[in-house]
This record gives structure tokens, sequence and C-alpha cells, in this order.
């Protein structure tokens, strides 16, 4: 899969979190994300304490706080939505700072924010302690199908190829004079995007011989042969097992 490309959601660091296998990591934040959103929406207490864990992964992975926070600014759109459901979703009204909401739609709007909010922080735990080649490869371990591991490695690698081609064909555009200030200039950029979407096929074709040439058959050969041993599963695991008793006790209760 060639080298790894760092992202900006990365963050260099040789805390045990960044040590632990990619796919262990995979496994633990999958398994946090069902029981954070298993948990009743009543049981405001269990939040807390997932966001107190989570807390303490970032610390043992010596992410700051303030690395996290920055980007949770990707859910804005879902805070968005979530704002507006006290508004419209019908129900028991109640009157909050002199302003009417329903009942239902204040639960809902804690909801969305709670679940979601933590969904997103322990993705972005995952990702500022794991690069994006190891992943791949960690999903290649898990056994996810060849075909979506090879599509998102190429992604991967290619992703910044088309960004640079995109570039310079802006830079062409603009050197001849032409800025897009209107609908009238929408027709060049149509154009520009069917060019960039001809020269990604044509490249994509060559690319698909050369690997064919070298004795690609349609599958991946897997990279990281070396499993995870039991210490580190237990440190990954340590996270959704923690969070499980309390998701158990406001399920019960």
């Amino acid at each position: 899969m060639g080298a790894g490309h760092a992202h900006r959601l990365y963050r260099r660091g040789d805390s045990p979190v960044h040590r632990l296998p990619p796919h262990t990591k995979l496994a633990a934040v999958l398994g946090f994300v069902l029981v954070v959103v298993t948990t009743p929406r009543e049981a405001v207490w269990a939040f807390a304490l997932y966001a107190a864990l989570l807390a303490g992964v970032a610390a043992r992975a010596r992410v700051p706080a303030g690395f996290v926070l920055r980007r949770l600014a990707i859910e804005i759109p879902f805070v968005a939505f979530a704002v507006l459901m006290p508004f419209v979703v019908p129900g028991e009204p109640t009157t909050v700072l002199g302003v009417s909401l329903s009942v239902p739609g204040l639960w809902g709007a804690w909801n969305v924010l709670a679940k979601g909010t933590l969904g997103v922080a322990a993705s972005v735990l995952l990702a500022a302690t794991t690069e994006l080649r190891d992943l791949v490869l960690g999903l290649q371990r898990l056994g996810l199908p060849s075909l979506l591991v090879q599509i998102a490695s190429f992604m991967i690698r290619y992703g910044d190829v088309i960004t640079d081609e995109m570039r310079r064909m802006s830079v062409a555009r603009r050197s001849r004079g032409f800025e897009a200030r209107g609908v009238r200039h929408w027709g060049v950029l149509a154009k520009s995007a069917g060019a960039l979407f001809i020269r990604s096929y044509e490249r994509g074709e060559r690319v698909h011989l050369a690997m064919v040439s070298r004795g690609y058959t349609g599958t991946m050969p897997l990279l990281d042969e070396r499993p995870a041993t039991r210490a580190q599963w237990a440190g990954a695991l340590a996270l959704p097992l923690a969070a499980l008793p309390p998701c158990l006790l406001a399920l019960l209760g």
C-alpha cells in the first residue's frame, strides 16, 4: 500500500495508545460507540462517565483537549439540526428562559448532541493516534472485504494527486486571466471538472495496467502479519468494557 500519508487529524506521538495495533483501536472505538448508542438518553450521568473515559484516553495518548475540541467542529451541521428539534417536535410544552419548547424535542436534541459528540470525539482520538495507512491495514486485519480495503487504500494514495491536479488546472485558468465571478462562468468550471474526471480515469487505467504487469490479481497482500497480543487487546478494549457497566445500569434502571 505504499508509504503512509500523514493527515491533519493525526498527531504524532509515542504514547501507549499510539503504539496499539490499529485493528484493536478500531474494534475498541466500534464497541464504545455501540455502548453509547445503546444507552438510554435519560441516563445523563452515564454520558458524563463516557466523556470522562474519553478524557482519560486523550490524556493517556497525550492529545491536548484543545486539539480534540477544535476538530469537533465537524459536527456543527448536526448541532444545528438538534437546536431546531425543541421548536419543531410536537409534544408536551415547557418554558425555558421565557421560550416555549417541546419536552420530547429537548430530549431528542440532547440525544443527538450527547451521542453524536461522544462518537465524533472517539473518532477524532482514533484518527489522532493512528495514521491513515495504518487504519486501512487495521480494516484489512479485521477482515473487511478486500475490494473495500483496496478502494480506501487507493483513495488515500491518490486523493492528494487528484487535488494537486485540480490545483494546477486552477493556476492555469488564472494565468490566462480567468476568474469565476458568476453564473456565466459555470460552463468553464464544468468543462474543467469534466477534464479532471477524464484525466483521473486515464491515470487510473495506467496505474491498473502497471499493477497487472507486476502480478496484481485483484487482491492486495496483507502487509502486517503480526497478531495483536492479549495485553494489546486488553489495553484497547478497556474503553468499551469500562463503558459497558454504566450502560447496563441505565438499561436495567
